[in-house]
């Protein structure tokens, strides 16, 4: 049964639509306040939230702000107000609103809009958590801020960081949900057809992944995007795991690209600089696996959250993500104990050289023992990108691909965050 959540401070409302919707067949329930709301979404995902806009202790705009930035915006929101400005819908949507309900509600609008809210929710491919997963130390919420002060402009936007960055987050920061959202994946895509991508995204965001991994045929494709965007009003946002500027230095990147990209340029710090986000950042992506039924209901408990804040994540965001999956999928009880997220760690399972070695084990499986570390820290540091495991270890890739084939190690095949 699909459940509603209504959130209106006026009882004869709340009343009003929860027996309209429970004769539709919803389960719906009901909150009195912003406290009241925020309380049940902290406990429960709903499938759809009717949020009056004007409400005495916080209205509708802070709770959805708040719902967005920590990453609860997961569920479709129909806002509701008796007395409704287009600027307060048209703020409401930026934010992530699906509709606006003006009050009094007519029953067939009401019914309408639910069910086309509801239908969307479940057809629209899930986002992780965008600024939720940023962080609350000042570094972060200086680049919270300035990604507020540019979400409104159209211009390209530069994200600069180490491997395994929250790049796709900073991206989708600046995107509004109710618009198109595409991602260019491979630099091939923008030789082949780069007109096709912009009218993919006419209207909203286009996302490459890593440009510093473009060559010079992708990165001319790149220019043809970022002169013709406007065009399309697309937004084009480029993620990039090395300075552009020493690249273009070198030679190895187009100035002219890199001339249209850099005027705005947000810097992401590695993770090992915002130790006091890791807990919260660790919950965050638990709460997100949980709620897209990926794992069952798990938590931290204070001590594995203590570790993981004292781990180094070579491998940033990325790294921080494949850990928390792996100890949610493998977890024994309801809450991850200590015990399970020190094995998960690489620098935990093997606290000393001797014990990484195996220096008692047969030549052949000390030496691939050693290997699957060396290799796991590489692909770890390098958030994945097989590229530079590659250039790290003086092997073709093809050789790698082999090579961590024999040792059990499983890729993605990424060459991005």
């Amino acid at each position: 049964m699909r459940q509603i959540l209504v959130v209106d401070d006026e009882i004869g409302i709340r009343e009003l639509l929860s027996e309209i919707l429970s004769d539709e067949g919803y389960d719906v329930q009901l909150a009195e306040n912003a406290g009241a709301a925020r309380a049940f979404r902290s406990r429960v995902r709903p499938d759809l939230v009717l949020l009056d806009i004007w409400m005495p202790d916080t209205d509708g705009i802070t709770l959805l702000k708040e719902w967005a930035s920590s990453g609860q915006l997961t569920m479709p929101v129909v806002m509701m107000s008796g007395h409704g400005t287009i600027d307060t819908a048209v703020e409401a949507s930026r934010i992530g609103a699906y509709d606006f309900l003006e009050k009094p509600i007519a029953l067939q609008k009401l019914l309408a809009t639910v069910g086309r809210a509801i239908t969307r929710g479940e057809q629209r491919p899930h986002a992780a958590a965008s600024l939720g997963v940023l962080g609350r130390t000042p570094v972060m919420q200086e680049i919270k801020q300035r990604l507020e002060r540019i979400a409104v402009s159209r211009a390209p936007v530069l994200i600069q960081g180490p491997p395994g960055c929250a790049f796709e987050a900073c991206a989708r920061a600046l995107h509004a949900p109710s618009n198109p959202w595409s991602v260019v994946d491979q630099g091939s895509q923008m030789v082949e057809a780069p007109l096709d991508l912009l009218h993919a995204a006419r209207g909203g965001t286009l996302f490459v992944r890593d440009v510093a991994e473009l060559n010079k045929l992708e990165q001319r494709g790149l220019l043809v995007l970022l002169s013709q965007a406007e065009r399309y009003n697309v937004r084009v946002i480029c993620g990039s795991t090395r300075p552009l500027p020493a690249l273009v230095a070198n030679g190895d990147f187009d100035d002219r690209v890199y001339q249209m990209l850099g005027s705005t340029t947000i810097q992401l710090p590695p993770l090992r600089e915002q130790r006091d986000d890791i807990p919260e950042l660790a919950s965050v992506l638990l709460n997100d696996m949980v709620e897209q039924k990926l794992v069952v209901p798990r938590q931290f408990s204070t001590a594995a959250l203590n570790t993981l804040r004292n781990y180094d994540w070579p491998g940033n965001m990325s790294e921080l993500r494949s850990v928390v999956q792996t100890l949610a999928n493998t977890a024994i009880g309801e809450h991850i104990s200590l015990e399970e997220t020190q094995r998960a760690l690489p620098q935990a399972a093997a606290p000393n050289a001797a014990a990484a070695l195996q220096l008692d084990a047969p030549l052949r499986e000390a030496r691939d023992a050693f290997e699957r570390t060396y290799f796991e820290y590489h692909l770890a540091r390098e958030g994945g990108n097989i590229s530079r495991v590659a250039d790290a270890a003086g092997l073709e890739r093809t050789h790698l691909y082999r090579k961590l084939k024999h040792l059990g190690i499983k890729t993605s095949r990424k060459t991005d965050d």
